[in-house]
């Protein structure tokens, strides 16, 4: 009887056993890292839904992922910000009660940052069992561990895969609910109607882009009344192709009764988003009013919605908040900077950020079924009905995101990859016939893995060698490409060996806090700087740790091209510089400049003046080799008085023959 088993139990073990390495390997990269910029608000809003009641914080994103994140949390029950006379929690600014959150109220915030993490997890392992199954159904077990083992060592997914963030629950249901609803178009069933309805309701409070599952739907449910055999819903038989897309829709509509239901039940079937037994609040974070005059008629329709109270307000406010801050957005290409983004952003983001392993899998798979199909063309279209849902999945997703302005990260094509894990899954029956088949496979699997280990634990920061990898992925992609905030612990070990008793700079990118990880440097400016003003600092020679997002400039007003005019600006409030230091040092002396200057001027003198000098310092650093990129996502130079005084305090002659020069040095 056990030899009868043996196989039998062999197969679930072995997809186990992948999937612990590849969780393990996941938490312990991100045991290394400090909290990404995301995760601060997704943790910090989470355990608001569940201690406060309160669901105005965060609402863009999924409020599902945010509260399973935060389970742990709320079980421990961590100290909370103070809300009485907090003008941040008045006004809904997450970022900064976040950092309340981590920083501010004496609790450790990493254990339960892991903890969320390891949430997240879940999902990740959720997805990786769907790639192998669907995998496995199409093209046999061996297929099924071809899909499982690039999905498994896919740094993209060891990098996104326990962050605690919304992106890999997305993924998960953007798949499970795209197999779930043609599995319910052909078994018509109870059951499966159920499973899909609840798999799209948990979608829809997975993340705000589930709106894109019902072109899916659609598009599948056409798919599906083009198919020949009769479709059985509701205990009914329908055979023409209209009656097969009327029954569809009818089912879609209870998918969204329950859908709502879902929605409902994870906001507590409370309509408001403020909590009014708790000191009061003035409104979002934006206004609904400003949202108002940036989202046109579909601004209009949700407000139609709010105001039949449809649905709970912080996910009608989510939903339009994502549509009006989607249309504009600082973002970077290749040295390039838009606000509108561009159609090439997503092809370049995955051709940069794509295992070679991956692309060349895909290729060949997809010569293979060109081959299949030369040779019996009559196969083509049962193959493709087969595939119909992955190959919707990826059409809509990818022809939405080729349309959007929010370019900002190669995260937000996640969904996209698992087709691409379960396509592989064809070289697996090559594996299975063919001695070339075998030696291909092993080589691609093996490269994949290798990729995944030459780049831990900085699976986050990962460009393939098209882009000439990770070190110089900064010159391609920033921000959650590249450099969420996450290597703080990378700099303090850096600097603990090699910074001796030279002052350090830092300008980073990320809602970590410095100082939590020991590093005690002079601030220079944060890109997103929240609520931490910094004091006025001279430069002088020593150490400069810069984000790649800080270099780079991609959410600063000084961004682009050195101009005459920034030039001039800035030459005359050097003329300030010793003002500008007294009133940042000496209280006397600042009570004094108020006379004839108000504190607001002389504010907006100081930020303008540093951010001018540190956009004046980035242009030199960018040509100029660093000493240490840490994690690949912080730069780190050790700076002469020389070369500090032409980069930031010398007229625009000797600026531009310090960059020149440096320019020709370079190998």
């Amino acid at each position: 009887m056990w030899a009868r088993l043996r196989p039998n139990f062999l197969v679930p073990l072995t997809v186990a056993a992948v999937l612990a390495v590849h969780g393990a390997l996941a938490i312990w990269a991100v045991s290394t890292k400090s909290v990404t910029a995301d995760e601060v608000l997704h943790l910090t809003a989470g355990y608001a839904y569940w201690h406060l009641g309160d669901y105005r914080m965060h609402p863009e994103n999924g409020i599902l992922p945010q509260r399973w994140a935060a389970i742990p949390a709320a079980i421990v029950r961590p100290p909370f910000p103070q809300l009485e006379g907090n003008p941040y929690w008045r006004t809904s600014e997450v970022q900064v009660v976040g950092h309340q959150f981590f920083y501010e109220t004496g609790h450790d915030h990493f254990p339960l940052l892991m903890a969320a993490r390891a949430m997240i997890g879940i999902f990740s392992l959720g997805t990786g069992v769907l790639v192998f199954c669907w995998s496995r159904r199409l093209f046999g077990t061996t297929g099924g561990f071809v899909s499982l083992g690039l999905f498994a060592m896919c740094p993209t997914f060891l990098a996104h895969g326990v962050l605690a963030t919304s992106d890999m629950c997305m993924t998960f249901f953007f798949l499970a609910s795209c197999g779930a609803w043609w599995r319910h178009l052909h078994r018509g069933g109870a059951g499966g109607w159920t499973l899909s309805a609840l798999t799209f309701g948990l979608a829809c409070v997975a993340k705000h882009s589930a709106v894109l599952l019902i072109p899916m739907m659609v598009v599948m449910a056409f798919v599906r009344a083009a198919n020949p055999e009769p479709l059985v819903l509701f205990g009914r038989r329908f055979t023409t192709r209209a009656g097969k897309v009327g029954a569809a829709a009818l089912s879609a509509l209870a998918h969204g009764a329950v859908a709502a239901l879902v929605i409902w039940s994870f906001y507590g079937f409370t309509y408001a988003a403020f909590n009014p037994s708790l000191p009061p609040a003035a409104h979002f974070v934006r206004p609904w009013e400003v949202l108002d005059s940036n989202i046109g008629a579909i601004g209009k329709f949700i407000r139609w919605l709010q105001t039949a109270h449809a649905l709970p307000e912080s996910f009608l406010y989510g939903s339009a908040y994502v549509v009006e801050t989607a249309q504009v957005r600082s973002a970077f290409l290749n040295g390039e900077y838009s606000t509108t983004g561009w159609v090439s952003f997503f092809p370049w983001t995955f051709a940069l950020k794509t295992t070679l392993a991956l692309l060349a899998a895909s290729l060949l798979s997809g010569l293979l079924v060109a081959h299949r199909w030369r040779r019996a063309p009559a196969r083509v279209r049962a193959d493709l009905y087969l595939v119909a849902p992955l190959v919707v999945l990826f059409a809509v997703y990818w022809a939405f995101s080729l349309t959007s302005h929010l370019n900002i990260g190669h995260r937000h094509i996640l969904p996209t990859y698992p087709v691409l894990f379960i396509a592989a899954g064809v070289l697996g029956k090559w594996f299975s016939t063919s001695r070339p088949g075998r030696a291909a496979v092993i080589v691609l699997l093996t490269a994949q893995t290798v990729e995944a280990a030459r780049i831990a634990p900085h699976f986050l920061a990962y460009f393939n060698a098209l882009g000439g990898g990770p070190a110089n992925g900064h010159r391609h992609l920033v921000d959650s490409s590249l450099d969420w905030g996450q290597d703080l612990p990378g700099l303090k070990k850096w600097l603990e060996r090699n910074a001796g008793d030279v002052p350090v700079f830092i300008s980073y990118f990320g809602l970590g806090e410095p100082a939590y990880y020991g590093i005690h440097a002079r601030r220079l400016p944060f890109i997103n700087g929240f609520k931490i003003i910094p004091p006025y600092v001279r430069l002088e020679a020593g150490v400069y740790a810069l984000s790649a997002t800080c270099l780079s400039h991609v959410y600063s007003s000084i961004r682009g091209p050195w101009t005459l005019a920034q030039e001039k600006e800035y030459q005359e409030l050097r003329k300030l510089e010793p003002l500008l230091e007294a009133y940042s040092r000496e209280p006397q002396r600042r009570l004094e400049l108020e006379r004839d200057v108000t504190p607001a001027q002389w504010q907006k003198a100081t930020t303008r003046h540093d951010q001018l000098r540190f956009a004046r310092l980035c242009h030199y650093l960018r040509v100029r080799a660093p000493e240490a990129q840490i994690g690949y996502s912080i730069h780190v130079y050790r700076l002469s008085k020389e070369e500090i005084d032409a980069a930031t305090n010398g007229p625009l002659s000797r600026w531009s023959e310090l960059i020149e020069r440096t320019v020709k040095a370079r190998p």
